[in-house]
């Protein structure tokens, strides 16, 4: 069952409004939000409601933090844009703070997650032909099933997702498919026009998927032998959300190619960016690939004060500790309208038994409970609260949910 507001609410004329003027490529829950602080929101009516999904992880420091806004406000202030035709004085510091932060060289600056993942696929092609000596245009990249790397036409070719396939083809080929969590199966895949193995380290469309312990550490070693790239789509799971800085550090892998994004904007802004070693990024040439946007100094220094908050470790810890809590609540709902959880660090896929409805019905009643929640793939809902949450703000939240399984 779909909820609507009632018609003659505020909230009802302008999702109305919405409907009319807006293409339908989403189908939003029916609430209307017009304020955030913190881990909350407010609707338009004056309700208040506690975020549990922070924009897929683009608002992993809350809604209006207080560095963030500082950075941006006094960048607003001062200069937004140049283009790359020219240097600014902030790209250089985020560029130079982010490449530490991960061990890296270089930075690769674009804006959105997708930008990411297709400049990915790109450097591992350039990757692939001028430095393994793959023939032309014969380079593939090793992909898992239930992936989810954005929406680009090049994307979903590569996804085995019949929402986000159909109707978009013909497809750009070189991708291999195999089974996400099998690192026999990326073994078998792996020949001489291999170029990458690109894998989300914890898949959160699908679920929060987390695959076996020592798959990250196989696949790691799998490409050090074969002399294919590891890229490690690190968009939603990175930047503190599963309780360290990357999912990779999880099982102390580094891969050779890290894609960022969601966090990186501070929740404000755009912003993506690839990030590898001189030998790895370095094939990209003048000319070759760029972004009128990326790198423009307003979201740089956004960016510079992410890196800067994540190098004292307190948010990484924040989630470890935080998650290990969410997870002991959400077990005890497992026999209890819940048959499966799933947590890494302040992340968790919480999977509905059907019997006591769908994703969506859930999320729905969560709303009148004052709770945000996004379902997915039917009878999953994700939980991915801003860090910046209370542990008394979970158990609550946790209560909440407890309510509407037991309707």
């Amino acid at each position: 069952m779909t909820t609507s507001p009632a018609v003659d609410t505020a909230m009802a004329r302008i999702i109305a409004d919405e409907n009319e003027h807006v293409a339908h490529n989403y189908h939003p829950l029916p609430v209307v939000i017009s304020r955030g602080e913190g881990a909350w929101v407010t609707d338009v009516e004056g309700k208040r409601y506690l975020d549990l999904l922070s924009a897929y992880s683009a608002l992993n420091f809350g809604h209006g933090h207080p560095a963030l806004l500082a950075a941006a406000q006094e960048q607003l202030n001062r200069l937004t844009l140049t283009s790359r035709a020219y240097h600014n004085d902030r790209l250089g510091p985020f560029a130079e703070a982010l490449a530490e932060l991960c061990g890296k060289d270089l930075v690769l600056p674009m804006n959105t997650g997708a930008e990411a993942v297709e400049t990915g696929i790109k450097v591992a092609r350039a990757w692939g032909y001028r430095v393994k000596g793959i023939a032309p245009d014969a380079a593939t990249i090793v992909v898992a099933n239930g992936n989810f790397h954005g929406r680009t036409t090049t994307i979903v070719g590569f996804s085995d997702d019949p929402q986000a396939r159909e109707g978009f083809g013909p497809f750009t080929p070189g991708f291999v498919h195999v089974p996400f969590g099998d690192a026999a199966a990326i073994e078998a895949a792996i020949d001489e026009n291999t170029a990458a193995v690109l894998i989300e380290p914890i898949q959160g469309e699908a679920g929060v998927v987390i695959p076996p312990e020592g798959y990250l550490r196989a696949v790691r070693e799998l490409c050090t032998k074969n002399g294919v790239l590891f890229i490690a789509d690190e968009i939603q799971s990175g930047l503190g959300r599963v309780g360290a800085t990357f999912a990779c550090d999880r099982e102390g892998v580094v891969p050779d190619v890290y894609l960022l994004g969601k966090a990186l904007g501070g929740g404000i802004l755009p912003l993506s960016a690839v990030v590898a070693d001189d030998d790895v990024l370095g094939v990209i040439r003048p000319g070759e690939h760029g972004s009128t946007f990326g790198g423009n100094p307003l979201a740089a220094a956004v960016g510079l004060r992410v890196v800067e908050m994540l190098k004292t470790g307190e948010f990484q810890t924040r989630a470890q500790a935080l998650g290990e809590h969410l997870a002991a609540g959400l077990s005890t709902l497992v026999g209890n309208g819940v048959t499966g959880v799933r947590v890494a660090g302040l992340w968790a896929g919480v999977d509905i038994d059907p019997a006591v409805g769908t994703g969506r019905e859930i999320a729905e009643r969560l709303i009148a409970r004052g709770v945000l929640v996004k379902d997915t793939h039917g009878h999953t809902i994700r939980i991915a609260p801003p860090l910046v949450v209370r542990a008394t703000e979970l158990d609550w939240a946790v209560e909440q949910l407890r309510v509407v399984l037991a309707r």
